[in-house]
Order: C-alpha cells, then structure tokens, then sequence
C-alpha cells in the first residue's frame, strides 16, 4: 500500500508544475470509465463538465478528473486532457469521434507568484502524459504548486500548502482513498486534535491568529477577506457505486472539511469534492462515507505536512523546528 489515492486502483495521478510562476495542474486518469458524482460545497467554485456526474446524463461514466489553478482560466487544461486521452483511445464513443470525459475544478493561485501565467491545454496535456499508477508526489506540485491557506492578510499573512493524499483499507479488501487540494482561507487543523496545524499568521511575530475567532467577533480584523480560495478534493473507492450513490459519497466527505478546515465553506472558498468509484467490491454506502470523511481530513493534512514554500512563502517545515509524521497511514 502506498498510503494514497493509488491505492484504491484503477487510477493513474500525474502533476504539470511551474514552480517559476506559482501554478500547475493535476490529472486523475482512470483505466476504465469511472461512475463519479459531485458535491459544491463552496460558493465560488469554478468548473467544467459536471452535468456528466447527473444521474440524468447519457454518458455512463468520466475518463479522468482535471484540478488546476489560474482560477477560472484554468479550466483550460481540461482541453490538452481531453486530447492526450484521444490519442490514447480512451473517451466516449460519439460514432463519429471518441469524446474523453473529463470533469474539471480550478482554484485561485493568482496572487501567489505571477498572476499573468495560469494552466493551459499544453500543461493539462502534459500532466495526463505523466500520469502513473506506481507512485505520486504530495506536497507543492501540480494544482497544489501555487496553493496557500490562512490568507486573512493576503499573502504576507499566509501559509504553503499544496495536494496532499491518503488511503484507508479493510480486512475485505475495501479501499477508500482521498486526494485534496488545499487553497483555504482559513486555517488547516490537526484533525485528531483540533489545533491549528497551519494557517495564518501575524505577519510580526508569526504566530497563527486563529481566522475562526476573529470572524466570530472575538477580535476585529484589520483586513477586509478576499474570495481568493479553494479546497478540491477527489475520493476514490474500490467499491461498486451508482451515480446517485457517487453524490451520496460526496456529500458524505464533507465532513472531512469540517474537521481540517477552519472556518470550514466560507463565502470566501469555492469548495468542490468528487467522488468516484475505481472497483466492483459491495460496500454499505454509510461505511463509505465514514471512511471517506476519515481520509479526506488525512490527506488534507498531509497536504500541509508535504508543503514546500517555493522561495515565497514559509511552509509548516520552515515555520516548526519539529511537525508530526504524515498522516497517510493505511489503516
């Protein structure tokens, strides 16, 4: 077991990085049309192809599952996603041409390093032709490259963040697994104990603000916040799923947000979780979504844990002499 997404099989994950400019791309393949479903739980997301995941629409399953940043011009790597599959065979047969199915999600890393370079089909394209089953990097590459949470102040107040995944297996051989991109307003807890694990921070003496109290009225800002956000998240399960059941799932992950995230779906983020099913194994939807509430809060910590402050930002690395072991654990 590799301790992330990979381990739900069926599913290769490879990253499109440009460190020089602060953003990238991140590509889930999957090697057989995967039935997926969809939870918006922010108010700012941005997105393409999602009535695929309606259990009203024709096509029975998705290809792959395209997460970016550049905010919404972004989505534009979806097309080099789109042509990388078709090369490889692998779409939706239209009889007159195969049509890849391909979900995207994007979030803003505009005000990381340059606002002027965002994702585009060439990067999309290239992060599909990398994808891979044997192995995947956490930490600041593909669509977490640009990523930072605690953003009270802006930037100057912010943490690195970036993708981070973990997996959790039973004794049956059931397998859920979770990939997140964390771009939060907010602060990242610990999510067994509930204290600030990253976020922002008083940009005089580095210590975390706490953005939860200071919303709730306790202290008074000294900025106003910006809708400059996003937290995306894919489960994967080897579990036999329906379209309406792939939604139940994510709706159920939900709750790994609650207990990482704080303040959890403000106005500010534009929250997204995809669901997908990667197996044929019978599993009790509730079981699902108790272990998917489980690993979702482990990757999104990892994502912290993983991060690399690109000369930019500081990371959790550098702002700790000493953090806590990567949560990814397979059990």
């Amino acid at each position: 077991m590799k301790g992330n997404i990979l381990d739900a099989g069926g599913i290769r994950v490879g990253h499109a990085s440009d460190f020089e400019n602060g953003t990238g791309c991140t590509v889930l393949v999957f090697d057989k049309a995967a039935v997926a479903g969809v939870n918006i739980c922010g108010f700012a997301s941005g997105t393409r192809e999602l009535d695929c995941l309606s259990p009203d629409h024709i096509t029975p399953g998705i290809n792959a599952i395209c997460l970016a940043g550049g905010s919404a011009y972004g989505l534009a790597a979806a097309d080099g996603v789109m042509k990388c599959l078709e090369e490889q065979g692998i779409g939706y047969s239209a009889r007159v041409a195969l049509v890849p199915i391909v979900p995207a999600a994007i979030i803003f890393d505009l005000s990381f390093k340059n606002a002027k370079v965002r994702p585009d089909a060439a990067m999309g394209y290239a992060a599909c032709r990398a994808a891979r089953s044997d192995m995947m990097e956490q930490g600041s590459v593909g669509a977490g490259t640009g990523a930072s949470v605690g953003k009270l102040f802006g930037q100057k107040g912010a943490v690195k963040s970036g993708i981070g995944s973990a997996s959790i297996s039973g004794s049956d051989g059931l397998v859920v697994a979770a990939l997140a991109v964390v771009n939060n307003f907010g602060d990242v807890l610990d999510y067994q104990t509930g204290k600030i694990l990253a976020g922002c921070r008083d940009p005089q003496t580095n210590q975390f603000v706490d953005i939860t109290r200071i919303l709730a009225g306790a202290t008074k800002p000294r900025e106003t916040p910006v809708g400059e956000n996003t937290n995306l998240a894919v489960i994967c399960a080897n579990a036999k799923l329906d379209k309406v059941k792939a939604g139940m799932l994510a709706r159920m992950a939900q709750a790994g947000f609650s207990r990482s995230l704080s303040p959890v779906h403000s106005t500010f983020d534009g929250d997204l979780i995809f669901a997908a099913s990667t197996g044929e194994l019978e599993a009790e939807i509730n079981r699902l979504g108790i272990l998917a509430a489980e690993v979702l809060a482990r990757a999104v910590n990892n994502a912290v844990l993983n991060a690399d402050g690109l000369g930019a930002l500081p990371a959790l690395k550098d702002l700790k002499s000493s953090i806590p072991e990567p949560a990814g654990g397979n059990n």
